[in-house]
Order: structure tokens, then C-alpha cells, then sequence
């Protein structure tokens, strides 16, 4: 793999340990399908793109996991640990790999493009952290040139606070932020409604840094 690397984290498609909100209103099965509905979609906008890896978890999903897999992709568990310990796991690894400009994002966001890869990549050439601000309080990316290990311990996860929280540990560390444009997840049944009929905007998404 290159200098300038996305790692996917993705989850086995199994009902019940997927979408668990949204699986709330319309049930396990159907909400594995939606799961299964939003990975396809992302990986399609992001299918030219060669040096990419698919980050899974468990780690006994490796089969799961296969058919989503294109030329030149790879696949690797996430390890053990919380949200935060895999994501320090994957930065580490990769960036001894030889990985100069690391991206990471999930799979709860449909509208990410190879546009918003490339944009992640080009700020790391003159900033340390890159951010895509998501509209439920977290990141829908984050994209790194060196290790920065404080920036995933101790966050609440899975809460409105996960930005705030990154951004004042950034501060802390003097490092330099640049944030993309803000995105949604799909997470809950409003959102999956949101997802399959979205309302006709003239506004584009906020671009900064």
C-alpha cells in the first residue's frame, strides 16, 4: 500500500450486531439489510480508489467480509478493545507501515466520495488532523500523518460529544485541525428515512479548512 492510505472500519452483516437503533423500529433483519444497503453504496463511490483496506470486526468475520473486497483491496480484524483502542490499533499500524497520510472512516455514511478522500489527503500535507464533522455530534472521518493516541483515549463514544472531545485534546496537543464538510450518519429510523427520501436542497455541505 502507498503513502496515502483509507482504512473502512466495517461490521460483519449479521442481524442483531448491526444498527441496532435503527433495528429498534424495523426490526434485526431488516436493519442488517439497510447496513448491508449503505457499505454496498459506500464502497461503490469509493471504488477506484486502489490502496484501501477493510477493517473488520469480529475478527472472525473474515468470510463476511471477502465479498465486499475489490482488486487491490485487503482486509484486516480490528482487534480487541473499545471504538477507541482499534481505531489507536489501526493508526499505529499503519503509520510504522510506511503510510504517510492515514485516513480512517466508518460505515454509517453513504455520501462519503472519493472527493472527500482526497480532500482528507491533501490537508495532511500541511496540517496534522483532519476532521469530517458528522450532524450528530461526532466524525464521520479522521485522517492522520503521525500517531496521536490521546486523541482516541478516554472519548465517550457513540455520543454528541465525540468532536468536541477530539478537538480539545487537539488543542491540548498544539496540533493543527482542518475540517471537511459536515455529513450525516444512518443510525436511527429517522435517518433511514432521511437515507431513502431525501428532501431536494440547493445547499451544499459546509467545506472548511
Amino acid at each position: 500500500m502507498g503513502p496515502a492510505r483509507l482504512v473502512i472500519f466495517v461490521k460483519a452483516p449479521r442481524a442483531g450486531e448491526v444498527k441496532t437503533r435503527l433495528a429498534q423500529a424495523i426490526g434485526p433483519e431488516a436493519a442488517c439489510a439497510a447496513y448491508r444497503q449503505l457499505v454496498e453504496l459506500l464502497l461503490k463511490n469509493l471504488a477506484t480508489l486502489p490502496d484501501l483496506e477493510l477493517r473488520f470486526t469480529p475478527d472472525d468475520a473474515l468470510a463476511e467480509i471477502q465479498p465486499w473486497l475489490r482488486e487491490g483491496w485487503r482486509a484486516r480484524p480490528q482487534g480487541g478493545g473499545d471504538l477507541g483502542e482499534r481505531l489507536k490499533r489501526a493508526c499505529a499500524e499503519h503509520l510504522a507501515d510506511g503510510c504517510e497520510r492515514l485516513v480512517i472512516i466508518g460505515s454509517d455514511c453513504p455520501e462519503v466520495t472519493v472527493r472527500d478522500i482526497e480532500a482528507a489527503w491533501a490537508q495532511l500535507h500541511a496540517t496534522d488532523i483532519v476532521l469530517g464533522p458528522a450532524t450528530d455530534g461526532g466524525y464521520w472521518l479522521i485522517g492522520l500523518r503521525a500517531p496521536q493516541p490521546a486523541l482516541f483515549d478516554g472519548i465517550h463514544w457513540s455520543t454528541d460529544t465525540v468532536l468536541a472531545e477530539t478537538l480539545a485534546r487537539a488543542k491540548e496537543a498544539n496540533l493543527k485541525v482542518a475540517l471537511l464538510r459536515e455529513l450525516s450518519d444512518v443510525d436511527t429510523a429517522e435517518d433511514w428515512e432521511r437515507f431513502e427520501h431525501p428532501l431536494p436542497s440547493s445547499e451544499e455541505g459546509r467545506e472548511m479548512g
